[in-house]
Parts: C-alpha cells; sequence; structure tokens
C-alpha cells in the first residue's frame, strides 16, 4: 500500500487522492467525508493545486483541504500534502509561470489557503521555459530553507526536462526534484519513452494522472448504453471515444470474460508498470476509492497485460526511445 517517494526516504501511499473535482463536482460536504475515507483505508497522500476549484473560483479547492485540515489536530501529520505553482491565478502579467516571484508568493498564498505552515510536496504544474533553472531553484531553495516546503516535483514534463532540472539541482547541490506527475495509463503511452525512463534514472517518483484516461477505461461504452456515464463521457475521454472504439469493445469483453471491472483493470495496469509510484485518482464516491484500492491488490498476469497490449499497444516496438522504434 506504501512505498517510498522516488530516492527520498518518504513514504506515499500508491493511491493519491486527487482533489480536482473539489469545487463543483463534489461539493464541499462530500470532500470532507473523501478525505476521512481515503485516510481511513491508508491513503495518505493529498494532491491539489493552486488552481482548483476554478468552478467556484481558483484557489477553492486548497480552502476546502485546509477546513478539513482544521477540524481535526492529528490530520495534517497523517497526510503528505501536495500541491502545485505555476498556472495563472490572476490577471497580472506576474500572476503565473516560474519566477522567483511568482513561486514564492504563490507558495505563501496557498499555505493561508490550506491553513498549514509547510507543503510538503511542491509541484511546478507545467514547464516554464522562459526562466532560467538557476532562479527556480533559488527560490525552491529559499523555500525548502525556511521549512515552509519539504520536497520539489514537477507536472508535465517533457523527459528532457527533467534532466535540464535535475543538473542544474546539481550543480547546487540541491535535491531538485523527487518527483514527476504525468499522464500515463493504456491509451496514453509516451511517458514510456522518455519521461519514466528519465525519472527512474535521475530516482524520481512517478505521480500518474488520468490513470483511467478521463474514464475512458472504467467502462465507458456499458456506462453509455445504460445512460450512467459521468465524466466518462466527457472531456479527454470523449475525444478518443470515436477513435478507440472497437478496442474498448473488445477491453470490456476481456474484463467481463475475467469476471473484472473495467476500472479496476485499468488502474492495475497503470500501477503494475515499472517506475510508477502512485496514481492519481480522482474520486467522487468513497466507492470510487475502494475499487481504485481493489486495483492495488488485483495480480496482472502475463497473458493479460500481453492481450491488453494488443488492445493498445505501446508506441513503436515498445519500451524507451530510441529503441521502440529502431529496426
Amino acid at each position: 500500500m506504501h512505498t517510498q517517494l522516488g530516492r527520498t526516504g518518504l513514504r506515499v501511499s500508491r493511491l493519491a487522492l486527487g482533489t480536482v473535482n473539489f469545487g463543483g463536482r463534489v461539493e464541499e460536504p462530500e470532500a470532507h467525508r473523501l478525505l476521512d475515507h481515503a485516510v481511513d483505508r491508508g491513503i495518505n497522500l493529498v494532491d491539489t493545486a493552486n488552481t482548483y476549484g476554478w468552478r467556484v473560483h481558483k484557489g477553492h479547492t486548497e480552502e476546502v483541504i485546509g477546513r478539513w485540515l482544521g477540524t481535526g489536530s492529528s490530520r495534517r501529520d497523517q497526510i503528505v500534502l501536495a500541491t502545485k505553482v505555476g498556472d495563472p491565478m490572476g490577471e497580472g502579467i506576474n500572476d503565473h509561470g516560474l519566477s522567483a516571484r511568482n513561486i514564492i508568493s504563490a507558495c505563501e498564498a496557498s499555505l493561508r489557503r490550506l491553513n498549514t505552515d509547510r507543503i510538503d510536496l511542491y509541484q511546478m504544474h507545467h514547464i516554464d521555459r522562459t526562466v532560467v533553472w538557476d532562479e527556480v531553484w533559488q527560490a525552491m531553495d529559499l523555500l525548502v530553507t525556511q521549512g515552509k516546503v519539504r520536497y520539489i516535483g514537477s507536472s508535465n514534463f517533457a523527459g528532457w526536462d527533467l534532466v535540464r532540472a535535475q543538473e542544474a539541482a546539481q550543480r547546487r547541490s540541491s535535491l531538485g526534484l523527487v518527483s514527476e506527475q504525468c499522464a500515463y495509463n493504456l491509451v496514453t503511452r509516451y511517458p514510456e519513452l522518455e519521461i519514466i525512463p528519465a525519472a527512474r534514472a535521475y530516482g524520481l517518483g512517478v505521480l500518474v494522472w488520468s490513470p483511467l484516461h478521463g474514464g475512458l477505461l472504467g467502462g465507458v461504452l456499458d456506462k453509455l448504453r445504460t445512460d450512467s456515464a459521468v465524466k466518462s463521457a466527457q472531456g479527454r475521454a470523449a475525444q478518443s471515444l470515436t477513435e478507440h472504439h472497437e478496442a474498448l469493445e473488445t477491453y470490456e469483453k476481456v474484463c467481463a470474460d475475467h469476471g473484472l471491472d473495467p476500472a479496476v483493470v485499468g488502474m492495475a495496469w497503470t500501477l503494475s508498470r515499472p517506475g510508477v509510484t502512485a496514481a492519481v485518482i480522482g474520486p467522487r464516491t468513497p466507492q470510487h476509492i475502494d475499487g481504485a484500492i481493489e486495483a492495488l491488490e488485483l495480480p496482472m498476469p502475463d497473458a493479460l497485460t500481453a492481450r491488453l497490449d494488443e488492445l493498445f499497444p505501446p508506441v513503436g516496438r515498445g519500451g524507451p526511445a530510441p529503441d521502440c522504434w529502431l529496426s
């Protein structure tokens, strides 16, 4: 259920409670119940971002978590709290990106909303190639020295961004990144080319967002037939539905033949992949959390993995670049 985050001594659950649905899809009382249920089931990694909650207002999700933390004196020490910086929080020309000014001011604002004195994992939400790495690390090192941040992570970086970040950190004798959060699932296998290999080479944990491709791998066709699709028929899932319709039909049949929920199979596949530390789930009900935990306990036989590779093949011949495309 728990593992070390990359090369650090920090132990995190193999499932992270993602909070992108808090505010607009999950109202505050239910969000607090989900947080309680996740902690009770052994999930200690809570992932958010300063922009989450935008359906209400940016920062709303951090405020919801902050109020939950304020209702129990031991809750803060029970969780590994992760948030993000970089996306626009206002209309000002300096209210986004990875300048030292924005990193530090955004951190202070997140701490206030989260009702805490420290962030365990402070993640750069997207790469900002307009800022030199020395500036980024100067700001991050200051926050670590002040005790406001424990570890630094990235999200949505390319493989070569991870390399540049780590090489710059090493020149400063800094720990640098300890994790990368990327989209990865049976449909989106591009991280196998360079992101995951780079992360493993530098000792970074890999946190996976959208492990079911926005619900596409959670039995979307059956849900559409029974008019029970919610998120599964929206966003990236809807965009990929036509392209992968035939493969999804077979996928859901294979899962049914094994007596398994497609969501459990898709999650189990992601969690079984080399280099993956944890999957970030975005539950709307306690049952969603329980289903993800079931995936942790599901073995992935070689025959089932091979069948899934046939339905959703890796890029080229599979594996890291450049071998995957060399003849």
